[in-house]
């Protein structure tokens, strides 16, 4: 593929010798999946020219593979036909809403335009999806008629790419897109409370529905798997290459915990040095019967703990014509959410020190500064 055709991730795995160890932790994630029927030199190509969406399949085989689960690739859709140890099968198509080819991700947007525009570029996937799965527009072959595919779980897995801001957030946007909840409020009064949204402008006069798993408009798709932290980010963490990492995890405990008296989970917010390149951030909030929180912590990636399932988000869709069990998914450092129909609220379990998200630097003194800056640690 001519130089200029290679995207800029590929071209630093293969120029840079810092990032050797990489390379074999990526060709590990790919055990089996190049075996798919007619598609290794389509993925061989799409993982040295658009690289994201090639990345997050990779992901989700190494996360499938720490499962335990098994993957049929001599079916060639949809992406992943997987079966548990159990027998159970289900379907996952994984998709990625990237940035515009030739583009860069919009320059700077405001904050509300990134989100807005980014839970846009979600439903458009996720629509995508299931019009593949109904077969609209004159697709001959639609995922329903396949007969692997017709009595069985069908899950879109979703990564945002769409900008240089997508990897530092959380689930917020993925929970308006399926949930329809917006941010949750940190004002005394009504702390933890969220907005519950059904529409979000595409432009002046267009409005676009959200909270597509509280209603049937979407029953084809069972679940949603998302993740921020599936990424390039994830396979630098576990080749162990010299890095700065900045994490966040969330943080909950009971009241009534005896643990929950340890200054550690004192509301309010406290700044703790760990050493020469260590910073941890707490922020501790009263919310009901718990006490949950936050640990922002900067640090070399030596320090860095990272499993590869840390951050990996599954939606169950309550109308889904064919249910995805959640007992499958039994890791504790997967979160789940669900949505009960008959009180409209959303529930997500998420467990204590559930990774939210992270990102890698270059181990140098301005973006350490930088970073201290933008979490507060430096003025």
């Amino acid at each position: 593929m001519a130089e200029a055709k290679l995207h800029v991730s590929f071209q630093t795995i293969r120029r840079d010798p810092a990032f050797a160890p990489v390379q074999s932790v990526i060709q590990s994630w790919a055990a089996g999946l190049l075996d798919r029927t007619g598609e290794g030199d389509k993925f061989v190509k799409e993982f040295q020219s658009t690289f994201n969406s090639a990345m997050w399949e990779l992901y989700l085989n190494k996360a499938l593979i720490e499962l335990g689960f098994e993957v049929d690739f001599s079916n060639t859709a949809p992406d992943f036909c997987v079966m548990t140890k159990a027998g159970y099968l289900f379907n996952i198509e994984a998709v990625i809403s990237d940035r515009t080819i030739g583009g860069s991700g919009a320059g700077n947007p405001s904050e509300l335009d990134f989100k807005t525009r980014s839970a846009l570029k979600l439903i458009g996937k996720l629509n995508d999806k299931v019009r593949l799965y109904r077969g609209v527009n004159g697709k001959k072959t639609p995922y329903s008629s396949l007969d692997h595919v017709r009595e069985v779980p069908f899950v879109v897995a979703i990564a945002p790419f769409d900008s240089a801001l997508s990897l530092t957030q959380n689930n917020e946007l993925i929970n308006l897109v399926l949930f329809g909840l917006g941010a949750p409020s940190h004002n005394a009064d009504n702390f933890g409370r969220q907005e519950s949204i059904s529409k979000i402008q595409k432009k002046v006069g267009t409005d676009i529905d959200v909270g597509i798993f509280t209603n049937n408009s979407f029953k084809e798709i069972s679940a949603v798997m998302f993740s921020t932290t599936g990424t390039f980010g994830k396979a630098v963490i576990e080749s162990g290459i010299d890095r700065l990492v900045r994490s966040c995890r969330y943080r909950i405990i009971d009241r009534q915990d005896p643990r929950a008296r340890n200054a550690a989970w004192s509301p309010g917010d406290s700044y703790l040095s760990l050493g020469p390149l260590g910073f941890l951030k707490r922020r501790r909030w009263e919310w009901g019967s718990d006490i949950s929180g936050m640990d922002v912590r900067i640090c070399s990636s030596t320090a860095h703990r990272e499993t590869h399932l840390d951050g990996l988000h599954v939606y169950y869709n309550p109308y889904a014509q064919h249910p995805l069990d959640p007992k499958i998914f039994g890791p504790r450092e997967i979160t789940h959410n669900f949505y009960d129909i008959a009180s409209n609220q959303s529930r997500q379990d998420h467990p204590d020190g559930a990774l939210v998200s992270r990102q890698v630097h270059e181990p140098s003194k301005i973006a350490l500064t930088r970073l201290l800056q933008s979490d507060g640690f430096l003025p």
